[in-house]
């Protein structure tokens, strides 16, 4: 047997001019940095290889030396097909020069191609990138005038608008992987993530290409455990042992066992964070999150929640996930982005985006650099930058529930907490919320069209996407309303019910989040008036995110009435009451439920004009009596008036 053992100058001498390269990384992790730097020496010392065609899912660099931005150099490159471009600062030069043909497309789409290629098939039929910059209606991915091929189509299937994504060859595929043999097999046991290698290797070999990879170390032949070879032999044919300064775990670290899962480690050695404007965005995002939901937070401040969630002891309750394939424990956060600690697995890149966009995350947070009045969110150019849209797309179009974050304005931006109120010390130069984003990453009203739950929260004030557009529902204490906000906008939100931000977020010890995510207070929340024979139910401040929250409430309301042994009217309280449109049903039904065993009457208020609304209209739509009263005494006075068994089906004598 021919070992496959060779230098990396050895290596991309096999790379042809005009070939196709696709190279393997997420952020600043598992990037084979030592095939990028031979590829790059080569060039600089011969003039070749020319005019190459670079796929890259995602980020793939430092933003400095490493990585893909080594490939920006004229005359390296002809075209770039790329999911994020931020982190490859020559390579946009050459992009925003006209100097290559340039495409930014979803992240996960990217990876998909990759097996859509090495399964034989024309490409990928996906709705991913409707309504956005990457919809062939609007920019079709294009980033520059020299750009000019389609490579997006928008296609009908049964009546639905779809996007087909062509799908391209690839002539030389760039992996990476801790361990290989003589014969190419190759495990990855020490890397953080296993991304697309697999399917990468495929696509290039299926496209009689090459196929390289980079390893940290060389075993003898047949001493592999066959059940951790993640790329197979037959696949590969090249390897290069990389120097330890080119084969970083990350290019932050060089080596964290609990990234690879060798260890696990005490959940309370990790710090708290700062009380700073990136924690309180944290905070309100985590008031979100679903109790045994699957979550995904993206880059910056997102990753706060992970932080967050861990404080406020309720990591255990939900799923962090991020898009390279990390599933469960707590994310890793700036340069290790994508890593993590104590995961419970890590899977490959394209079926955590099979997973997100098949609608399997319960919520997602993300960031936001730009926001206009129809709640439409850009993330991937702006202010004459080229970030690119990443797995946003992915993920922001297709989770159950979306939380956007990021400070009301940029540059220079300073606050101060004090006694659990806000102050703008300095305000920053420039304005996110706008009058037209210059790019649309997220679509609002395709948003609301699908009946998505979309929030966008800022260290002062919150809001949310509803009918016509961007509304203002909640603003920080301390904050002026004309001063700090509508001043700073370059248009007028709506305002409904305008409600202050919760004092617990401001303040320095923990908020005591898992009560409240797991509504351990209900039991206290009802009460029992033997003299009216009137059940109150207090549900001021809940938050009823899923299916199991609405059983929860049904079960004390039960219990509670089980013990008092007769039917009685029931009163509830709505004030600042939040439900999730998934559950009205499964609240509906309990009404109904409650209705034939055990509540004569139901009488209901809110002072939320906006929540009365809501409640009303799923109420009537699901044929219950929808009235709720404005003013708690005019709910009594109603209740006091009613006299005698409730009307025909349980129902009549409700309001």
């Amino acid at each position: 047997m021919k070992s496959k053992i060779v230098s990396a100058d050895e290596a991309v001498a096999l790379i042809r001019d005009g070939d196709s390269l696709v190279t393997t990384g997420f952020v600043q992790s598992g990037i084979p940095d030592a095939l990028l730097a031979a590829l790059e020496r080569r060039f600089l010392e011969t003039g070749h290889p020319r005019n190459l065609t670079l796929f890259a899912a995602a980020g793939q660099s430092d933003g400095k030396e490493r990585g893909t931005n080594r490939l920006g150099h004229e005359g390296l490159l002809r075209r770039v097909v790329a999911g994020n471009w931020g982190r490859m600062p020559r390579v946009v030069q050459l992009a925003m020069d006209n100097k290559i043909q340039a495409y930014n497309l979803p992240q996960g789409t990217i990876t998909h191609l990759y097996r859509d290629l090495a399964a034989g098939k024309p490409g990928s039929f996906t709705k991913v990138g409707l309504h956005s910059f990457v919809d062939p209606r609007l920019e079709g991915g294009r980033i520059n005038e020299v750009t000019t091929k389609d490579i997006v189509q928008l296609v009908e299937v049964d009546g639905e608008e779809w996007l087909f994504y062509k799908v391209a060859k690839v002539k030389v595929a760039f992996l990476r992987g801790t361990t290989a043999d003589d014969a190419g097999n190759i495990t990855m046991e020490r890397e953080a993530l296993t991304l697309d290698n697999l399917a990468m290797a495929m696509a290039a070999k299926n496209s009689n290409g090459i196929v390289i990879a980079q390893v940290e170390r060389i075993a003898d032949y047949g001493t592999l455990d066959r059940r951790m070879v993640r790329i197979p032999g037959i696949l590969v044919d090249c390897v290069v042992v990389a120097e330890p300064e080119h084969h970083m775990q990350t290019l932050a670290t060089q080596y964290n066992p609990a990234y690879s899962g060798e260890i696990r480690v005490p959940l309370r050695s990790l710090p708290p964070m700062p009380l700073d404007e990136r924690k309180i965005m944290a905070r309100r995002a985590a008031f979100e999150l679903p109790p045994n939901g699957i979550i995904n937070l993206g880059v910056g401040v997102p990753e706060g929640v992970a932080a967050v969630a861990n404080e406020e002891k309720i990591i255990r309750y939900v799923t962090m996930t991020a898009e390279p394939g990390t599933v469960g424990g707590v994310l890793a956060s700036g340069p290790n982005f994508g890593a993590g600690v104590n995961s419970d697995a890590v899977i490959e890149q394209n079926q955590m985006f099979d997973f997100y966009d098949g609608g399997g995350l319960d919520m997602t947070c993300l960031g936001m650099a730009q926001c206009d009045e129809k709640g439409n969110i850009n993330v991937s150019k702006f202010g004459g930058r080229l970030i690119g849209c990443g797995g946003f797309i992915n993920i922001s179009q297709n989770a159950r529930k979306v939380v956007f974050v990021g400070s009301f304005t940029a540059g220079g931006l300073e606050i101060a907490v004090e006694d659990g109120r806000l102050h703008i010390v300095k305000e920053g130069k420039a304005k996110k919320f706008l009058k037209n984003v210059e790019q649309i990453t997220f679509s609002g009203d395709y948003a609301f069209e699908r009946k998505q739950p979309v929030f966008y929260v800022t260290e002062r004030c919150v809001f949310r996407r509803g009918r016509n557009g961007l509304v203002l529902i909640e603003v920080a204490p301390g904050i002026d309303l004309e001063r700090d906000i509508l001043d700073q906008m370059e248009f007028v939100p709506q305002i409904h019910d305008l409600q202050k931000m919760d004092i617990r977020i401001f303040q320095d010890e923990p908020m005591g989040l898992e009560a409240d995510l797991l509504n351990l207070s209900l039991p206290d929340r009802v009460t029992y008036d033997a003299e009216r024979n009137v059940l109150f139910v207090n549900l001021e401040g809940i938050y009823l995110r899923v299916k199991a929250d609405v059983s929860a409430l049904q079960m004390v309301l039960e219990r509670r009435c089980e013990e008092i042994g007769k039917k009685v009217g029931a009163f509830f309280n709505y004030d600042e009451f939040r439900i999730d449109e998934g559950v009205y049903d499964d609240y509906a039904e309990m009404d109904r439920y409650m209705l034939s065993r055990y509540f004569t009457t139901i009488t209901r208020y809110a002072t939320s004009g906006f929540m009365r609304m809501k409640l009303g209209e799923a109420f009537a739509e699901r044929e219950i009596a929808p009235h709720v009263f404005e003013r708690k005494d005019e709910a009594q006075a109603f209740l006091a008036s009613i006299d005698g068994p409730p009307g025909p089906g349980g129902e009549g004598a409700s309001a």
